[in-house]
């Protein structure tokens, strides 16, 4: 199998599984216990926190350790505004849905949300932005990189303006850790979350990092966990293992990237030079490495992707199979594609373990793939007119 869909999950590395395989067998002791198994969990949960912490610029007691991206976006929001005189929020059209389910369960609580535009690219307008600040603005909410097109966003510059009207600003950047290099003081990043899987890490396990000082309500109740802010038994093993896959993602950073970043530009030019009635989705540069999202025209995504799925290569699609939903994806109706070519949209995200063989496999696939669906095509046969 040729495995393209690490944006939805990343394979867990070996070196992770060995890390984590001491507190899945002898290591079992509860964190929470005052005798000597108990105590050795501790300490490989506060070394794992300053591991993490480390990584992206924080302080350790800035990290609390969630069951996953979602839940952490959750938090985030629900936790802050809790505590918050203010009612109003900003936030994009292009969200993952763990941020965009959330504001709507707010906006049914009374509290007021924008929803900034994006461009043909898929980015923000910061004048856009800083337009939507209000006296009652209590919170910017905008994704560090997008999920499905891989633009990523001007970060740096949103935190710049948050902190200049005194907002609090979180980013979701659970598609963009261990592929862009992240320091949450320097980019002004008040809250952040993560999702291990993402990043070759196990699954039911993430972080949300909070800057010291901010003033945040708890989303589970229970017991005294993670400074009493989080309750629940600590997932020893799993957030051992998030701190090694942190480790490895992030090692060489830039020099993985770069790598991945030359692969995706030949793949896409290929593509475009060998299939007709295609286009790329997302920003030409400012995207992720490994991302590539293209719409090809006169075919469905579901019949695309299934007939990959029978060419023995993973991929995923931005139509309606795979969300059950009868509308095409969000962020492609966000950024102005019609229903007809959105629906015809591939998603391939690599890793930096992918080839520049198994991408060349993938392009002759693709070829064959879109000609023997578009023959099947009345719309192709009109075009072909």
């Amino acid at each position: 199998m040729i495995y393209l869909d690490n944006s939805a999950t990343a394979p867990l590395k070996k070196e992770v599984l060995d890390s984590m395989m001491p507190y899945l067998t002898g290591g079992y002791g509860n964190a929470s216990s005052i005798y000597e198994i108990g105590r050795k969990s501790r300490a490989a949960i506060e070394e794992a926190r300053k591991t993490i912490a480390e990584r992206i610029g924080a302080l350790p007691g800035e990290i609390y350790f969630t069951a996953g991206g979602s839940e952490s976006d959750n938090w985030a929001i629900k936790g802050v505004m809790a505590r918050s005189a203010k009612t109003h929020i900003i936030s994009s059209a292009i969200e993952h849905h763990a941020v965009l389910h959330t504001l709507q369960f707010m906006e049914k609580k009374g509290y007021k949300v924008t929803y900034l535009p994006v461009d043909s690219d898929g980015k923000i307008s910061l004048s856009d932005l800083e337009n939507a600040i209000t006296e009652e603005t209590g919170l910017i909410t905008i994704m560090t990189a997008n999920n499905e097109i891989g633009t990523i966003e001007p970060i740096e510059k949103i935190g710049e303006i948050a902190k200049k009207h005194n907002v609090l600003f979180h980013t979701d950047a659970v598609q963009a850790i261990g592929l862009m290099d992240i320091n949450v003081k320097e980019m002004n990043i008040d809250m952040l979350s993560m999702s291990a899987h993402k990043f070759g890490g196990p699954k039911g396990i993430g972080v949300l990092y909070v800057r010291r000082g901010i003033n945040i309500e708890n989303l589970i109740h229970g017991g005294a966990q993670e400074r009493t802010k989080r309750a629940g038994t600590e997932n020893v093993a799993s957030i051992v293992g998030m701190a090694k896959a942190i480790e490895l993602a992030t090692e060489d950073i830039n020099g993985k990237t770069a790598k991945m970043a030359e692969l995706r530009d030949k793949t896409i030019a290929s593509i475009l030079e060998k299939i007709p009635y295609v286009r790329l989705n997302g920003h030409k540069t400012d995207r992720l490495a490994g991302n590539i999202n293209m719409s090809f025209q006169y075919i469905e995504g579901e019949a695309l992707l299934l007939s990959l799925d029978m060419a023995g290569i993973a991929a995923s699609s931005g139509s309606a199979c795979t969300s059950g939903s009868l509308d095409p994806s969000h962020v492609l109706l966000a950024i102005g594609l019609p229903h007809e070519i959105a629906h015809g949209s591939l998603r391939l995200s690599m890793s930096e373990n992918t080839t520049e063989e198994e991408m060349e496999k993938t392009v002759s696939a693709l070829c064959g793939i879109v000609d023997r669906l578009r023959q099947m095509s009345p719309l192709w046969e009109e075009v072909n007119k």
